[in-house]
């Protein structure tokens, strides 16, 4: 493959040169808007009968309804992108999502796959399987190639960061297209992901072995943005379990060519790899000490969520009273000097911030940066500690102070507040005096 980055819908290569070029196409492939799926069904007007079959009081269904509801993730005429990868939670969340649209409480479904190129046959069978699924219940189908191993070998990151990275990308393309052929703001949209309690947990565990910043203890979030996760609270073994129900009540299927109900992905089992490493082996561990472990750790991590939530809320307040952006630094002039571009973020941190609770301080600085930095890199602990050695034990600027943080951010104080700007800025208004 020469591009690395190819999407279709329905099978038709679009014609709009974007990044993702075929996902503002119409089926016809003239880049028109179709009439597309009727609001409220979930399926396209020609579409066969998905014969769903389910009863929205169906305890695993009901459990879902109860989590959107409770927190506000969708609503019955919300338009919703499917990210499956063909694995059984993906595709029980395909299955729920066409029982909500059938009964009305959810909008019109679309179904995504991305096919990453890393793992040869295997990685096709699952793109076919996940085209099969589209079919049986309905909804249009879209499916995006990248290739993975290239864009690494290109110096895009590591494999993992560079798959993770495009496909939330692809799905953004994906649900822009869908809300276009619906005519509906994209805002309106929502990105389903079947991520399940034990992904959670995985997460909370990993984090506890590396690190994590402010609220990482939380795992994951019930909606970012316009990305929202109806399963948390299900486990993977619930969902594996509401999949043998639907054939055992002779509810339609898909099934691969091996007759199976869903995808494995066999380098899930390779502990040496560091996720699978905790999924088999230290949370095996925990369940044995606490058989209830997952209904134990979602309690606990939405208690982290819910005081993360209030303290990020005060920190907010705090950047609003403390945090000046510095939008007109640099001047095109000087950033065509230097090389850094004109909305480079910068900040003044302002001497009331140094007055403010220490961890309050800490979660603005934590966002500041983030913003200043790469999307994929990570925010050190040392460099807040370095921005906060700013201030001193009265809570005051100390004039003179300077550090260079995180390899290129440069830290300045002087009465006025501390400056938080790209090196490379720094030494540019220095020279100018």
């Amino acid at each position: 493959m020469n591009d690395p980055l190819r999407c279709e819908e329905d099978g038709q290569e679009g014609v709009e040169q974007r990044r993702y070029p075929g996902m503002g196409a119409a089926p016809d492939g003239t880049g028109a808007a179709s009439d597309g799926p009727s609001r409220g069904t979930g399926a396209a007007s020609d579409g066969p009968s998905r014969g769903t079959g389910a009863s929205l009081s169906a305890p695993l269904v009901s459990r879902v309804i109860d989590t959107m509801t409770s927190r506000r993730l969708t609503g019955p005429d919300t338009p919703v992108l499917l990210m499956v990868s063909g694995g059984s939670d993906s595709t029980a969340l395909a299955y729920i999502a066409a029982t909500l649209a059938d009964a009305g409480a959810l909008g019109p479904c679309a179904l995504l796959h991305v096919h990453h190129h890393m793992r040869g046959a295997e990685a096709d069978g699952d793109a076919q399987f996940a085209e099969a699924l589209a079919e049986l219940l309905g909804f249009p189908f879209f499916r995006c190639d990248i290739d993975v191993p290239q864009l690494a070998a290109e110096g895009h990151g590591n494999q993992e960061a560079v798959a993770r990275r495009e496909r939330y990308a692809a799905a953004q393309e994906a649900l822009a297209s869908f809300c276009r052929r619906l005519a509906v703001p994209v805002s309106e949209g929502r990105i389903l992901t079947a991520h399940t309690a034990d992904d959670r947990i995985e997460n909370f565990y990993m984090r506890s072995i590396v690190g994590t910043g402010p609220g990482g203890f939380r795992s994951m979030r019930y909606r970012n943005g316009l990305v929202a996760r109806p399963l948390l609270d299900l486990s993977r073994q619930q969902l594996r379990g509401y999949l043998e129900e639907r054939v055992r009540t002779g509810r339609p299927v898909a099934r691969d060519e091996a007759g199976a109900l869903w995808r494995e992905d066999a380098t899930n089992a390779h502990t040496d790899r560091f996720r699978a490493y905790v999924r088999h082996k230290m949370v095996p561990a925990a369940r044995e000490w606490n058989p209830r472990l997952g209904e134990v750790m979602v309690r606990t991590m939405n208690q982290i969520a819910d005081e993360d939530d209030m303290l990020e809320a005060m920190a907010r307040k705090i950047a609003e009273r403390c945090v000046e952006p510095l939008g007109e630094e640099p001047p095109a002039a000087v950033a065509a000097a230097v090389g850094v571009p004109v909305q480079e973020r910068a900040f003044l941190l302002k001497p009331a911030f140094g007055e403010e609770p220490r961890p309050l301080q800490k979660r603005v600085l934590y966002q500041l940066l983030r913003e200043m930095l790469p999307a994929e890199a990570r925010v050190q602990s040392v460099s807040i500690d370095a921005v906060l050695a700013a201030f001193g034990l009265d809570g005051a600027p100390i004039s003179g102070y300077v550090d260079n943080i995180q390899g290129n951010i440069a830290v300045s104080a002087n009465k006025k507040g501390v400056r938080l700007e790209p090196m490379a800025v720094f030494r540019a208004r220095r020279k100018r005096g």
